[in-house]
């Protein structure tokens, strides 16, 4: 790391640095809130518009991660020499309207347009965020910035547990989407309007070209290992947060609202503490084990893939919410550590393309893959169960056959997430192999 990148203070004062890093918080926020609504009223969908668990999953995947991660390239591009805070404005306002829109659609395929806007919304919302923050705060405490902002994710998810689900139940799901989506825009009103624009760290005055910047990254291996882990990451996160809501539903009985607060407690907790503890814990060691960003996401995942399974083994409510309350924390350490990680070995022109090339490769096999998968094996897994009875999911649409078909439809959803958190093994070698090259590659 270089010199200039070990004195450098960071911008403005300490009291504005926390308020921008208080508004990009908010904003991502909303941003989760929009991307994880859909997981928690889908028992709702799927009953009303009559979709299977892999058109669930598609909504949940494909249709909102496509464009979403391809979009988030020239968006970063363009953030590499626009003004950050604009684009992250203008995507917050673009996928609050996206979302809101969602409410009236009436079949999938509505649904499916809507949640494509949203994505596209959304992709500009990281990339840009990622510099602006790294630009504003030290090196020396980037991860645990990045650890802060990345808090986003539990707050929004909780916040559309709890409220989505209680309009679900209350009033209806399209409620759910007006009412949580549309005060968006006055988020991103509030950005536009009360956070500067920071100058640019580094001396460099051409912004590099994406041939160049993959051309830089490419000889980074600790970039690529990253950027796999957080795949394989992603891949379960994602899939499993999805379906975790339509999970404690089917296999324990409880209603839609007990079954979202139950999803809020796991990822306004246990999600936050881990969130939060990795880039914390790792920014505080780092001055001694600089090699720390890594470790502690190998551990992590180490612990927290065989909590998952005993958690999805019980047939007891309390007991299986008991272990999901303390997978994630180990689960959601790698956040902080992973993104500081990139945004150290990245030169400051280009952080934006950087975070836009980690996106897109974590969201293509993370959000495009796992939600579908998911949805795709616990459809195989109740249809193969079913078929041991005569039935089928499609006999179970019909009247009178909900209650033979639950138990298989509830089995196979067990099964699917058992399976898909089995993945998570995988992630820590690579978390390994860039520790081999992480203290080469950074830059700063």
């Amino acid at each position: 790391m270089t010199d200039a990148a070990l004195t450098y203070p960071g911008h403005g004062t300490k009291t504005y640095r926390a308020y921008v890093l208080g508004a990009l918080l908010v904003v991502y926020t909303f941003n989760f809130i929009d991307r994880i609504l859909l997981g928690v009223v889908q028992e709702n969908i799927k009953h009303d518009l009559g979709v299977s668990d892999f058109q669930l999953g598609l909504l949940g995947g494909p249709a909102f991660a496509i464009l979403y991660t391809l979009m988030g390239v020239p968006i970063a591009r363009y953030a590499e020499r626009g003004n950050r805070i604009t684009i992250v404005a203008i995507g917050a306002a673009v996928w609050s309207v996206m979302t809101a829109a969602c409410a009236f659609a009436g079949s999938f395929l509505q649904l499916a347009a809507a949640r494509i806007g949203v994505g596209i919304g959304e992709a500009a919302c990281t990339p840009p965020s990622h510099s602006v923050i790294s630009d504003y705060f030290p090196a020396s405490r980037r991860a645990s910035a990045l650890s802060i902002w990345s808090l986003g994710i539990p707050i929004g998810t909780m916040l559309a547990a709890v409220g989505g689900g209680w309009l679900a139940a209350n009033v209806d799901w399209r409620a759910a989407f007006w009412l949580l989506g549309a005060p968006g825009v006055l988020v991103a009103l509030m950005l536009k309007l009360t956070v500067r624009e920071p100058p640019r760290t580094g001396a460099e005055v051409k912004t590099p070209s994406f041939g160049e910047t993959l051309a830089t990254l490419a000889a980074k291996p600790s970039f690529w290992h990253i950027a796999i882990a957080g795949a394989l990451m992603s891949f379960v996160g994602y899939s499993t947060a999805q379906f975790l809501v339509s999970y404690i539903v089917r296999n324990y009985g409880l209603g839609v609202e007990q079954a979202s607060y139950a999803f809020a407690a796991i990822a306004g907790f246990a999600v936050a503490i881990g969130a939060f503890s990795g880039g914390f814990v790792s920014d505080r060691l780092s001055h001694r084990h600089p090699r720390v960003y890594v470790w502690l996401p190998t551990i992590g995942v180490l612990i927290a893939a065989p909590l998952y399974l005993l958690a999805f083994a019980q047939s007891d409510f309390w007991a299986g919410f008991a272990f999901l309350m303390v997978a994630p924390i180990f689960h959601y350490l790698y956040l902080g550590p992973g993104f500081a990680i990139v945004q150290s070995i990245a030169p400051p022109r280009m952080r934006a393309t950087a975070t836009a090339v980690l996106i897109l490769i974590i969201n293509l096999i993370g959000y495009g893959l796992g939600p579908p998968a998911m949805g795709a094996l616990s459809d195989y897994l109740a249809n193969a169960e079913l078929g041991g009875l005569g039935l089928s999911l499609a006999a179970c649409k019909l009247d009178g056959a909900a209650a033979a078909c639950a138990p298989a439809i509830a089995h196979g959803l067990r099964t699917a997430m058992m399976a898909i958190v089995c993945v998570m093994v995988w992630p820590a070698l690579h978390f390994w192999l860039a520790g081999r090259t992480l203290l080469k590659d950074r830059v700063g």
